[in-house]
């Protein structure tokens, strides 16, 4: 006995394959294209829009962005992330590219409750004068704090979220070899943010109508809820 294909059905079951594939290459190809992040969006305000380009070979993610400024009660920046509940530990070295006299174009480490302008966030930004600076919101649409870092740019930078504790650590570069030495606290805030929250990079050129870029060397990202996850599976 013979088997009848109605033609219809065979050819919504190849089309229906199709597009699965190709969804599944695109989100492979997105995922390649980021590095350990997920997504990239541009908060507030940001005239061209921002980009993102991700090295597998050297591994930096090389960041552009315009955006009035990341302060006060509204943002407007380029934001590389991914979603992510629990505990989190991001380190990055940092390099402000270019020769712009900008003091305080920005590039860092950002931990956020949303892509909102006025969303609360904790983050850790290495400025164009070498400022390095714990920076938070938090509460939506409240006033920006921050606390300064003793030590200056070049250095490798850290932000750890525990529970609601988020602490900015900071490694000076020093020496012929130009590594970072051992990291030294900048400081601790409490600011409570719901998971799943938005972790990743971020760059601001601090004029509106200029672009800045950074680059983000040595980028690594753990996350204790996704550790607890994985052990739990095996």
């Amino acid at each position: 006995m013979g088997i009848k294909l109605d033609s219809r059905n065979f050819g919504l079951a190849i089309g229906t394959f199709v597009i699965a594939l190709l969804t599944w290459a695109g989100v492979a190809r997105a995922g390649d294209e980021l590095g350990t992040f997920d997504g990239q969006a541009d908060v507030g305000t940001v005239s061209p829009p921002g980009t993102a380009k991700f090295d597998q070979a050297t591994g930096q993610y090389r960041i552009t962005s315009s955006g009035q400024n990341m302060w006060a009660a509204h943002d407007d920046f380029h934001l590389v992330y991914r979603k992510a509940s629990g505990g989190l530990t991001l380190t990055a070295d940092i390099t402000l590219a270019g020769e712009s006299k900008g003091p305080h174009r920005k590039g860092g480490l950002m931990i956020r409750q949303g892509i909102e302008p006025d969303a609360a966030y904790v983050d850790v930004m290495v400025h164009g004068d070498g400022l390095i600076a714990l920076q938070y919101r938090s509460k939506p649409g409240g006033t920006t704090a921050d606390i300064k870092a003793n030590i200056k740019a070049p250095a490798a930078v850290r932000l750890e979220r525990h529970g609601d504790t988020f602490t900015a650590f900071v490694a000076p570069k020093t020496g012929a070899s130009d590594k970072p030495q051992a990291f030294e606290p900048i400081g601790s805030v409490k600011v409570e943010l719901k998971d799943p929250v938005y972790v990743g990079l971020a760059v601001c050129s601090h004029d509106a109508k200029a672009t800045e870029t950074a680059v983000f060397s040595g980028v690594s990202l753990k996350n204790e809820a996704a550790a607890v996850d994985k052990r739990q599976a095996n």
